[in-house]
């Protein structure tokens, strides 16, 4: 049974009921809302008489663009992300599961309160340095754990593949720039055009889809962190796989420069990650995703003129060919 928000109380008991998680009998759920827009997923906060939960459910498609098929099973990738990052660093930020379900593809899992996932950032156009560090911390943790087997998650990696590497960089794209912002799309048309520039970007593109031996959250960027107060907390890890650490960090600097306008951010997370990265695959990362959020489908709340889209454009290109630093 799929449950989203129009779903009846009534239906939602007896489907969690039916999974052994909720009994009627004892308790009584007073509300079924969203807690926030879910790009993936559909995201429900139940409240009952005696507690709050939050209800994640995977659909055969991308929750906010129907029209992207997506492999039903990444709500089990989530899962066992969450089974594998288990040191007590990471602990508090984190949700904990409270049930699985694979038959339905339901995770239900801690309600974190009243938290705001930190897109506020791009508005703000500042990064603390202590937040910096409490996620390359986080990111840190993740990659250190090592669970025996986790899956390869290839069906979703082969979507976020075409979405990061390959359609913002096609020279006829069905997705119209012109929608966005007026001069982007003749502005993308330098980059979708540079040969020498796509090169590099397909060899990145063929690495992330290689096997690595470091456990990725997938997803790094503000959408995916959390705060209350000055605590963060780290969600969605559905795009997680075994990879390679610089993609993560990439993300993380890619999004603290477009935060910022400002590469110095990238100094300070090259120090400030306590383990080793090959600074070039870095930079490359960090320039593929700039220029994917800015000429590709995945937009972000980004309240950016031209000219300094153009100039984010200019340093994801030295970063991607190894002009920056």
């Amino acid at each position: 049974m799929y449950l989203d928000a129009t779903t009846s109380i009534l239906h939602v008991g007896n489907c969690l009921s039916n999974i052994g998680f909720f009994d009627p009998k004892h308790e009584q759920i007073l509300s079924v809302e969203k807690p926030g827009e879910g790009n993936m997923n559909v995201v429900l906060r139940i409240r009952t008489n005696k507690r709050s939960f939050i209800v994640k459910q995977s659909r055969p498609f991308v929750q906010k663009y129907p029209q992207i098929m997506g492999p039903i099973e990444r709500i089990d990738v989530e899962y066992q992300f969450y089974k594998a990052v288990t040191n007590k660093a990471i602990e508090s930020h984190i949700p904990e599961i409270l049930t699985y379900n694979a038959d339905h593809h339901l995770l239900i899992l801690e309600d974190l309160g009243d938290c705001k996932d930190m897109s506020y950032l791009y508005d703000e156009r500042n990064i603390k340095t202590s937040q910096l560090h409490r996620l390359l911390d986080i990111a840190s943790q993740i990659h250190k754990s090592k669970p025996l087997e986790y899956p390869k998650n290839m069906e979703l990696r082969l979507l976020n593949h075409q979405h990061i590497f390959v359609l913002p960089f096609l020279e006829a794209s069905d997705f119209s720039l012109y929608t966005i912002q007026d001069g982007l799309e003749e502005l993308a048309l330098g980059y979708r055009t540079d040969k020498t520039l796509k090169k590099e970007i397909s060899k990145v593109g063929q690495q992330y889809l290689s096997q690595g031996n470091v456990l990725l959250h997938g997803d790094y960027y503000p959408g995916s962190w959390m705060t209350k107060g000055d605590h963060i907390y780290v969600i969605d890890p559905e795009f997680s796989f075994m990879g390679f650490a610089e993609f993560d960090i990439g993300v993380l600097a890619a999004h603290s420069i477009m935060i910022t306008m400002d590469m110095a951010c990238l100094r300070t997370i090259k120090v400030g990650y306590p383990g080793r990265l090959n600074e070039q695959l870095l930079a490359q990362v960090a320039g593929i995703e700039i220029m994917r959020r800015l000429i590709g489908l995945a937009q972000l709340p980004l309240k950016r003129s031209l000219q300094e889209k153009k100039l984010l454009l200019e340093m994801a290109r030295g970063l991607i060919l190894n002009k920056s630093s």
